[in-house]
């Protein structure tokens, strides 16, 4: 299987665009150097598991925000809003495997996705898990998610085989060292997502015009601190905060995957201000547009 860097792109509700896999064998495996590539907010149907091989990262999921180090790692849940980012200028690496739940759980009356699969991604109060190699289950996790992203990569004879059965390992554990009782996430925290997922949808439709604070939250018709409030429970930041950090991101990509003059590029993602781009550009990227653009090009 093609190794490769995951480009997150997403849509106007954050939704990932990138198919992982096919439709006959849906699970890829990336290797992506934080340092060189985000993770920006975003959410898909799969379910994801990574492991930190140089390096940390500050993951974000849900409401959960956590540091992880080389040795450690996670899994997010389907449909968890989530981020992965570098927690300072050197290399972060990871190896992650992002994989569809029919992929182990098979057909949705089958006895492996109504036993295993459908309670994991029904608990909506489990969004994500820091695995650390201390707790021995968590060890054992983080085993299956090396060996599954192993089988993909070097592809020996029946590698499917040996990447279901990984991940299917993974489900298992999981499911044996959760708790029993199922969780129902509370009425506050199911509002924040759905206001959430509104202001962020307006933000990637809009972000390449004038916006506030008052015109963010009216997409989600609350009040302006009710919009603040939200926004730092959930994702940890303002929304101008978030707004301009993801038109860097958009910005970011026309770089490198355009030709257009920077200052157009700059206008298009709604910076007006040249100078007060070059600004913010530098201080996300620790370069100009120019050298971003010079750097990253193939």
């Amino acid at each position: 299987m093609s190794l490769s860097s995951c480009d997150t792109t997403v849509d106007s509700r954050g939704r990932e665009l990138l198919e992982h896999g096919t439709v006959a064998f849906p699970v890829a495996c990336y290797h992506d150097d934080l340092r060189e590539n985000e993770v920006p907010w975003h959410w898909h149907a799969e379910l994801e598991a990574a492991v930190i091989t140089e390096g940390c990262a500050v993951v974000a999921a849900g409401n959960q925000k956590y540091t992880v180090y080389a040795g450690e790692g996670f899994f997010i849940n389907s449909g968890i809003l989530h981020g992965c980012w570098n927690i300072d200028t050197s290399a972060c690496r990871l190896h992650s495997v992002v994989f569809h739940p029919r992929l182990v759980g098979g057909s949705i009356d089958s006895v492996f996705y109504l036993k295993y699969v459908l309670p994991l991604t029904e608990n909506h109060c489990l969004e994500s898990i820091h695995l650390r190699p201390s707790t021995h289950w968590q060890a054992e996790v983080l085993k299956s998610i090396e060996a599954g992203w192993s089988a993909c990569v070097q592809e020996p004879i029946g590698f499917e085989f040996k990447v279901r059965y990984a991940l299917s390992e993974l489900i298992v554990l999981l499911q044996s060292n959760l708790p029993a009782t199922k969780l129902h996430p509370s009425e506050k925290a199911i509002r924040d997502g759905e206001r959430i997922k509104l202001m962020l949808q307006f933000i990637h439709e809009h972000y390449g015009h004038e916006l506030n604070t008052a015109n963010i939250a009216r997409s989600a018709s609350v009040c302006e601190s009710e919009c603040l409030r939200c926004f730092r429970s959930t994702i940890g930041t303002t929304p101008i905060q978030y707004v301009r950090q993801y038109r860097i991101q958009q910005v970011c990509q026309l770089l490198t995957s355009t030709q257009e003059k920077i200052s157009d590029i700059a206008a298009r993602c709604g910076f007006q201000d040249i100078s007060y781009f070059t600004k913010v550009f530098r201080e996300a990227k620790g370069m100009v547009p120019s050298e971003y653009r010079k750097m990253h090009t193939k």
